[in-house]
């Protein structure tokens, strides 16, 4: 199985050059620490940068340097610092090529649920129902199962809905999987050591295997 900078590493193999792209909070900030050398991405937080650069060295923090994790990061040189109102203008005018998020679930038809647990104090949506529905292309980054063994890809999620039918690829520490347009999860590609057989098992919605199923490589 992966751990979670393997899920960022597998997914920064999904960036292309010339990409702008939105990390979500969670697993797909680490996604800044593996861009491979030689390509040119610019990373987006929704607070107001553009140009985010990997994680600082301990020691090395700027507390007024942060994302909307409220993490600390670095920034590039080129960068450029604005407020929300433009930063949400380039979300809304689709001008981020991709955006990858973490999630609570998702279902097989592409609905995702990313923000609220009911009777659990929360901070609110933030951005994520715009990143949703004015993406064309979101990756989720998340667990396959939660704390006690559940999955959360599944038939129909569960929790408060952030975005209908949206999510295009999902990269767990099981497995790659695409959401198909008449529904259901195609899984692409295995993590190293995990069997078909545990995927099958930890997937609750429609799961479609064709043919010979690769590992991953990260």
């Amino acid at each position: 199985m992966l751990d979670k900078e393997g899920i960022a590493k597998r997914i920064a193999k999904e960036l292309k050059d010339g990409y702008y792209v939105n990390l979500g909070i969670g697993i797909p900030t680490l996604v800044a620490n593996y861009i491979p050398d030689g390509m040119d991405v610019v990373l987006q937080s929704e607070n107001g940068l553009l140009g985010i650069g990997p994680f600082p060295f301990e020691g090395d923090e700027d507390p007024d340097m942060i994302n909307a994790g409220k993490q600390t990061i670095t920034i590039l040189p080129g960068s450029a610092i604005f407020d929300s109102a433009m930063s949400f203008g380039m979300i809304r005018a689709k001008k981020v090529n991709l955006t990858i998020l973490g999630a609570m679930e998702v279902s097989e038809n592409g609905d995702i649920a990313s923000w609220k647990i009911p009777g659990k104090m929360v901070k609110g949506m933030g951005g994520a129902m715009d990143l949703v529905a004015s993406a064309e292309n979101i990756i989720v980054a998340m667990q396959h199962v939660n704390k006690a063994g559940e999955s959360k890809l599944l038939p129909k999620c569960t929790l408060p809905l952030t975005g209908i039918n949206c999510v295009k690829r999902i990269v767990t520490e099981l497995a790659v999987l695409d959401v198909l347009p008449e529904g259901g999860f195609k899984l692409l590609e295995r993590a190293p050591g995990v069997s078909i057989d545990q995927i099958k098992n930890a997937t609750a919605g429609k799961l479609i295997v064709k043919g010979e199923i690769p590992e991953m490589t990260v």
